[in-house]
This record gives structure tokens, sequence and C-alpha cells, in this order.
């Protein structure tokens, strides 16, 4: 049976489906089974991933009826789960593509050091190769805490990592939602330290601009204010108070660009409502000591109004500096 499962949704993608799955097919570390979970592609790509599944035995295919990435993702661990051996999972988005050694790479980074999961780099890209310098061959260790400081985005993602399946025994994607990894990447991370990390650029991310996150502002992108609200929660049960403060302070800075977003677009139907759950938000972080007035007043000003008068007053008593003391 196959050592790792590579789990590839597949919608709406026949432009750019053959570029991945060739990459896939054409890895140096050959003990794998290929998932393609078509998720009620209306295009060609069901009859593609078909042609593929009759010229290569390690292709299975599932056709579902369209349920999003998360139930593709998910249906995918299923199977894995329910039909092979396999002891590793990985994701590959299909209109992405990865590097001859991606599997072999990672697999042998993370058996080395006895860790559950292993990450590579990734590169934006519009079609080019990313370039890999053999300097950034060499897997490093890092506490999950160090990674997602550090690594934020590759520590949100959940492409471009291989997991021990048994990462995935009681987890699954929530359907339905955009921004599904912000919900479990963090906590397969912290749950399984620690993180093996090879910095080169083993996972090519297409920079596809018909994208389900790369379009106009939609209501649906403040899931990701759900999952912030998780992440804030699980660290405060973790106790660690950096992690806490650092979550906050990316919740307020996204908050920031989806409110820009949303008014700038004339989406009238949610900007009350989230002035009010930013309102929270700054109230919150202010209780906490995680906002600097002096840094943040442009932001407060915008929910607080009432808090110019006060912030003239502060202008009035802070201290000078040598400068001004001197002029």
């Amino acid at each position: 049976m196959a050592e790792i499962s590579v789990i590839v949704p597949v919608y709406r993608v026949e432009a750019y489906l053959a570029r991945c799955v060739e990459s896939i097919l054409a890895q140096t570390w050959e003990d794998f089974e290929l998932i393609l979970v078509d998720d009620g592609s209306p295009d060609s790509c069901g009859a593609l991933c078909d042609g593929y599944a009759r010229q290569d035995s390690r292709v299975r295919v599932i056709h579902q009826a369209n349920g999003g990435l998360s139930a593709a993702r998910n249906a995918g661990i299923d199977w894995a789960f329910a039909n092979s051996a396999s002891q590793w999972l990985t994701f590959i988005d299909s209109d992405d593509w990865v590097h001859p050694k991606y599997l072999e790479l990672l697999v042998k980074a993370a058996e080395d050091q006895g860790a559950s999961i292993s990450v590579c780099g990734y590169a934006e890209t519009r079609g080019e190769a990313p370039a890999v310098r053999p300097e950034d061959l060499t897997p490093r260790v890092d506490t999950p805490k160090a990674f997602y400081m550090e690594h934020f985005i590759n520590a949100t993602i959940a492409w471009g990592k291989l997991y021990r399946k048994a990462c995935f025994a009681r987890v699954r994607y929530p359907v339905g939602k955009l921004h599904e990894d912000e919900f479990v990447t963090y906590r397969l991370l912290f749950d399984h330290p620690p993180v093996v990390f090879l910095p080169a650029p083993l996972y090519a991310y297409f920079v596809n601009t018909a994208g389900i996150t790369k379009g106009g502002w939609s209501p649906r992108r403040l899931d990701a204010w759900q999952a912030y609200e998780e992440q804030i929660a699980y660290f405060e049960a973790y106790g660690d108070e950096e992690l806490v403060r650092y979550r906050y302070r990316g919740y307020l800075e996204n908050a920031m660009v989806n409110w820009t977003a949303a008014r700038d677009g004339g989406d009238k139907r949610v900007l009350s409502a989230m002035r009010r759950k930013i309102r929270a938000l700054l109230r919150r972080a202010w209780r906490k000591g995680y906002l600097d007035f002096w840094i943040d007043f442009d932001i407060l000003i915008q929910f607080f109004p009432r808090w110019t008068r006060l912030y003239r007053l502060g202008l009035e008593l802070k201290p000078r500096g040598r400068d001004d003391a001197n002029a």
C-alpha cells in the first residue's frame, strides 16, 4: 500500500490540472497514491481525472456534488482513512504544482527528526518555476510558536506540508467556510510539535485571479474573524500571552483591511455589524493592553470619534522630546 496519500481537490481548473497532476506523478518518491476529488466541477475536470486514473494505477478519483474546498479535502481524508494504509497526508491545490522532490524531501525531513509535520517553503508564481537554492534544502527544527510567529502565512495554509495521517484522526476542515485552513492548521502545528521546515520553495503557488480568494470583497471573507476568535481562545488556554497579543494584532489588521474594502465597495449590508464587531475587538484589546494609543490612534478615532478630544488633551500633556525641549 502507498506510504503517502496526496489529496487534490478539483474544481474548475481544466486549464491547470495537467500541470498539477503531472508534477505529482513525476515525483522521485514513488510510493504514494493520488486522490483526485472532483468536487462537482462543471467543466471537463471530472473526465480529465478519470483519464489519469486509467493511465496510472496510483490515481484514485472521487466524484461528488459540489461542497466547496473543505468538503473536498475532507472527502480525500475520509477515503484515506477508510481505504488506505498510508502513513502520511499532503494537500496540493489543483492550480498549483510541486517540485519533483517535494515528497522525498518532506518525508526524509520528518522521519529524520521523528516529527509528525514537515513544511516546505513556497513561491507565488504566474507560471514560472520557483528557483530552489541548495542552501535552502537543509531542514531546521522549530517550535510551533517560533514557526507561527516567523512564518504566519505558511503556518496558516493547508498545502505545502506533510502530515502524519494520525494528525487528522479527529480533525476535519469546516465545511462552507472561506479561509478554512485558518481554523485547522495552527492547531495541528501546536498539537504535534516540533515543526520541521525546509525553506526551499518546493511548492509553486499559482497566482490565479479567478481563484476563490482572489475575487472582489465578499462578506464570506469575515469567516476569518471566527477563526481568529478561536485562535485567541486557543492561545489563551495555551497560556502564552505573546501569542495572544500577536493574534489580536493580526486580527485587528485584518479587520481594518476588510472594513476598508467593504466601505469602499459600497457594501452597506454588513458595515453596521462590522463596526460593532470592530469596536468590541478594540475594547477588548485596549483592556488587555494590546493597543498603543499613539500608534493606533487613526484606527481608534474611526470607531470612537469622541476619543479625538482625549487625543488632543494627550498631546498637550505628553512630555516633550529632547528636540522640543531645546527649541
